[in-house]
């Protein structure tokens, strides 16, 4: 069953290549949605596609890119958008 997920990521994950792991991490799950820097140094994300590869990613979001140091991850279920791809947003 596919899901959407809104997540939010806080911590050290704006110029650490956040955006372009995240990214290659989703199309390696097969996850649609897009990822994009917040003005608040935070990392949001939409993601869609099914529930265990959700809970992969999710997991992954908890530890980021090499260089990201994740402080916290706040999620919650959103309505799908029917995502074709995964993409960096600005």
């Amino acid at each position: 069953m596919r899901k959407h997920l809104n997540i939010q990521v806080f911590g050290r994950v704006q110029g650490v290549a956040f955006r372009h792991y995240t990214t290659e991490e989703a199309n390696k799950l097969g996850i649609k949605g897009f990822v994009k820097n917040q003005v608040d140094g935070s990392v949001y994300i939409e993601a869609e596609g099914e529930e265990q590869e959700l809970k992969t990613f999710v997991a992954w979001c908890h530890q980021g890119a090499p260089a990201a140091r994740v402080n916290k991850v706040l999620m919650d279920e959103g309505g799908g958008r029917d995502f074709s791809v995964f993409e960096v947003r600005y």
